[in-house]
């Protein structure tokens, strides 16, 4: 006889939480792999202790190691504390009045590395030729890495010269100037891509005779 099974579910783990409730937040999902990826770092420098059972003392310690022995940059460290606020104060709900005192490291400011035109367009020449277009577009319009990865024909609108940039940095729309140069290389790219698209339908609407079950045998 199948004895009936327990009606206890079982409480998700700690990472699948973090995980929910950042998608319930929106945050993107390049912020849900850096946070995952501090918190996990934070349980097992510790020797897998769960976080609700460590404290200030086992935070600083943490936050002293990133910063001591493994040197990352201040901005690296404020995103690793954020992380770990995040949890206690998002996930865990435990908002402890020293959690508020943790410092966070001041930026170092320098000036910005400008290339001059020369040498940006050596740089893209370098770059191989199935990748030199996006690279073109990222330099000619500002986009960001993923939000040019991510672009689609409806996007680029050649009459009034723009793309449009959709849930880019903060889940918000944006639209960014379409230089001259870039617009026959896009036409030539969108041709290319129509071509792949046509191909790949006609492929799969035509059925060999063998799986055809009208087929005569």
């Amino acid at each position: 006889m199948l004895e009936p099974q327990s009606t206890t579910a079982k409480a998700p783990r700690l990472l699948d939480d973090v995980r929910d409730r950042i998608r319930s937040m929106h945050y993107s999902i390049r912020t849900e792999e850096a946070y995952l990826y501090w918190i996990k770092g934070y349980i097992r420098f510790h020797a897998l202790r769960h976080p609700k059972d460590m404290g200030q003392a086992e935070l600083e310690a943490y936050l002293a190691w990133l910063a001591n022995e493994r040197q990352v940059s201040a901005s690296t460290h404020k995103q690793a504390l954020s992380a770990l606020l995040f949890l206690y104060r998002q996930v865990l709900r435990m908002d402890f009045p020293w959690l508020a005192e943790i410092g966070r490291p001041k930026a170092t400011r320098r000036l910005p590395v400008v290339l001059s035109p020369e040498e940006v367009a050596a740089v893209l020449q370098a770059i191989d030729p199935s990748h030199r277009l996006i690279g073109q577009t990222l330099y000619g319009t500002g986009l960001r890495l993923m939000e040019g990865l991510r672009l689609r024909v409806k996007d680029v609108d050649f009459a009034h010269q723009t793309i449009v940039v959709r849930e880019g940095k903060g889940a918000k729309d944006r639209v960014v100037m379409l230089p001259a140069k870039l617009a026959d290389p896009l036409r030539i790219q969108l041709r290319a891509s129509r071509a792949m698209w046509e191909a790949d339908r006609a492929s799969v609407s035509v059925q060999p005779s063998h799986l055809d079950p009208s087929a005569s045998p």
